[in-house]
């Protein structure tokens, strides 16, 4: 394994190690900052290995195979993170989707700050989501 490839393979495991540890918080705003440069090391770890001699010693082999092992573990793991954190992101809209019509459709529930029951009808109602 030349040097840049095992550059390239250090720097990719590295930011899929660091996206898995944002997807395993929950954290999916610091997870999508790492979607750039992921894609960005990815692309490095492709243009070193094409550039790789196909002939490996038996040291640059071994250095080829664990590397690979901990991409290959990384990158199963980020697919079951990026899963789930689908899901949860799914679950989380459709409750909001489903809790507004019925807090603007109902005037009797809403309440003021103060505790008092509001009266006047409720302004529209807009949502916004940011990654």
């Amino acid at each position: 394994m030349t040097p840049a490839l095992i550059l390239a393979a250090v720097a990719l495991a590295d930011t899929l190690a660091a996206e898995n540890a944002a997807l395993k918080a929950l954290d999916l705003g610091r997870a999508a900052t790492l979607a750039e440069p992921k894609a960005q090391a990815l692309e490095r770890f492709l243009a070193a290995r094409a550039a790789a001699p196909a002939q490996l010693d038996a040291t640059q082999r071994r250095a080829a195979e664990d590397v690979s092992s901990r991409l290959d573990a990384l990158v199963a793991e980020n697919k079951r993170l990026l899963e789930h954190a689908i899901a949860v992101q799914s679950r989380v809209i459709g409750l909001i989707a489903r809790a507004v019509p019925r807090a603007v459709a109902a005037p009797g529930t809403r309440y003021l700050a103060s505790g008092a029951r509001a009266r006047a009808a409720v302004p529209a109602v807009a949502l916004s989501a940011r990654a």
